[in-house]
């Protein structure tokens, strides 16, 4: 079972930033997930609110800021602690940043059909640049018609349905689609659901997945992936599950997304 860092490493470093990804990175994480806006300059920035005060703390709208206003601005609001200040980066800076990630899930977030056109048709333009990226990245989304129109763009890119809720039907829908993965709200990822993907040749790509007992569970239903608030943290206790499987008694990740077991 892969592990996925959540927006970077969520709830270990500032979300969605890059500190957040180079702190998993270093810690051995490969595979991340984030999240696709598009600035007010038509730039592909990397932020998961229509809005910046959550993470920035500023008011104002992604859509009406340019991507050099969101690199003054400081992401760490209502993050764990971290020392130094983090802005809302571009995409580029994220490859840039750890050049050897195995696969990233890039998640285009839902917007006016016009400027989601642009995101589409500049997120192919990236990727088609740079061809050492088409083995690397997925592109998801809740919205079909994005998932359509990459395929339309380039049929070779894979894309991934986000599903977070029982209907309309997830497997369905991201077979319809021609999608290679399912990404799906661990709540309703059951063990047929996951069996049936696989019949149909798809990647099941869990979230947002930050209880141990239910990563277990899921890795025993046969899901392919998770993605985690706590990456990092996750994939030290998987080693030590691995290497002592006998010795290790699961509990629970703390607050500050500590792994405790004895």
């Amino acid at each position: 079972m892969l592990i996925f860092g959540h927006r970077g490493a969520r709830n270990e470093a500032p979300e969605n930033t890059v500190a957040g990804f180079v702190h998993a990175y270093r810690n051995g994480i490969r595979h991340f997930e984030l999240d696709l806006q598009l600035s007010a300059d038509r730039q592909i920035v990397v932020i998961h609110d229509k809005t910046l005060e959550r993470t920035t703390g500023q008011p104002g709208k992604v859509a009406e800021t340019t991507a050099e206003q969101l690199a003054q601005l400081d992401a760490r609001h209502n993050t764990p602690p971290w020392p130094d200040p983090t802005p809302v980066p571009r995409l580029e800076e994220i490859f840039r940043a750890c050049p050897d990630i195995e696969k990233i899930q890039l998640e285009v977030k839902n917007d006016k059909r016009e400027r989601l056109n642009i995101l589409c048709n500049r997120l192919v333009e990236m990727i088609q640049r740079n061809s050492h990226l088409q083995d690397k990245v997925i592109i998801t989304s809740s919205v079909v018609w994005v998932i359509q129109q990459i395929k339309r763009l380039n049929a070779k890119i894979p894309t991934g349905y986000v599903a977070e809720y029982r209907f309309p039907n997830p497997l369905a829908t991201a077979l319809k689609n021609q999608c290679e993965y399912l990404c799906i709200n661990w709540k309703i990822c059951t063990p047929e659901i996951i069996a049936e993907a696989h019949r149909h040749g798809l990647h099941v790509s869990a979230w947002t997945v930050n209880s141990l007992p239910e990563m277990l569970r899921l890795q025993q239903d046969g899901v392919d992936s998770i993605i985690t608030d706590y990456p990092s943290n996750t994939l030290e206790y998987m080693k030590r599950q691995h290497e002592q499987p006998q010795q290790l008694e699961l509990i629970h990740i703390e607050g500050d997304g500590k792994i405790e077991g004895n």
